[in-house]
């Protein structure tokens, strides 16, 4: 009878952790994130790779 007792404490403990609220972030780290993302991207797609010739 302990293994499901355990199984049941972790599971609830996991299940509210989960369901906590997420942390509010700043406006300014939000786009300065974004920013970084699309110029990572801009980079990543800026050089197509040559197609290989079969």
């Amino acid at each position: 009878m302990v293994i499901p007792v355990v199984a049941v404490v972790a599971a609830a403990l996991w299940a509210a952790w989960a369901a906590r609220p997420p942390k509010a972030t700043g406006d300014g780290a939000s786009l300065a994130d974004y920013e970084r993302f699309r110029a990572a991207m801009e980079r990543s797609t800026a050089a197509p790779v040559p197609a290989e010739r079969g």
